[in-house]
């Protein structure tokens, strides 16, 4: 792993860096991805997996269009499990891709910024989400969660962080993070799993 060594560099973060992390590939089909990400907010990964059998069973287990999930009754969405919400910010996200003609091939010309910028103007779907877009469905190696809980609370413990002001620790969590360029997500990633282990 070329990161690996990179990342040794911080001997803070050197100290976490063992182990099996996911692997960060591209997948088709972005903005089911990003509908997948929505649904799975707040929920267990379990409970995620569940739901979205179930919003595939509604396309006899086929991968469904945007056009084809704004065409599906409000009634059938809420069936599965979802919220009113959460129904509508699908359906949210559904249009804007029609509606600003959104492909795999757009999004994989854009950078990280771009892509950020261009996502966050759907209702219910804010920076967070699009920095796990970009991780998990881009396959994007230098993503920075700073507002993640798991992250913030992983380099609280790790870099003996004061968590009471939010803005000066996040301000020190992008400072620490910066010599991490350019595989971030990997760092996150090992974070997150050094936390669960705990």
């Amino acid at each position: 792993m070329e990161y690996v060594s990179h990342l040794q560099k911080d001997k803070q973060l050197a100290t976490v860096l063992s182990g099996e992390v996911h692997q960060l590939v591209l997948h088709k089909n972005i903005p089911l991805q990003l509908i997948s990400s929505i649904m799975s907010q707040q929920l267990s990964t379990k409970v995620a997996a569940v739901i979205f059998k179930r919003f595939l069973e509604i396309y006899n287990g086929e991968e469904p269009t945007p056009q084809q999930i704004l065409d599906t009754p409000f009634d059938t969405l809420r069936a599965i499990g979802l919220s009113n919400n959460k129904v509508n910010y699908i359906q949210n996200v559904a249009a804007f891709c029609l509606d600003h003609a959104i492909t795999d091939t757009k999004l994989l010309a854009m950078n990280n910024e771009e892509i950020i910028d261009l996502l966050v103007q759907i209702k219910g779907v804010g920076q967070w989400t699009v920095e796990m877009l970009l991780m998990f469905s881009l396959g994007r190696e230098d993503v920075f969660a700073v507002d993640d809980l798991g992250i913030q609370q992983a380099m609280q413990r790790l870099y003996q962080l004061d968590p009471t002001n939010k803005k000066l620790l996040k301000a020190k969590m992008l400072a620490l993070s910066e010599p991490w360029k350019p595989y971030r997500s990997y760092a996150c990633l090992h974070l997150w799993k050094w936390k669960d282990d705990k």
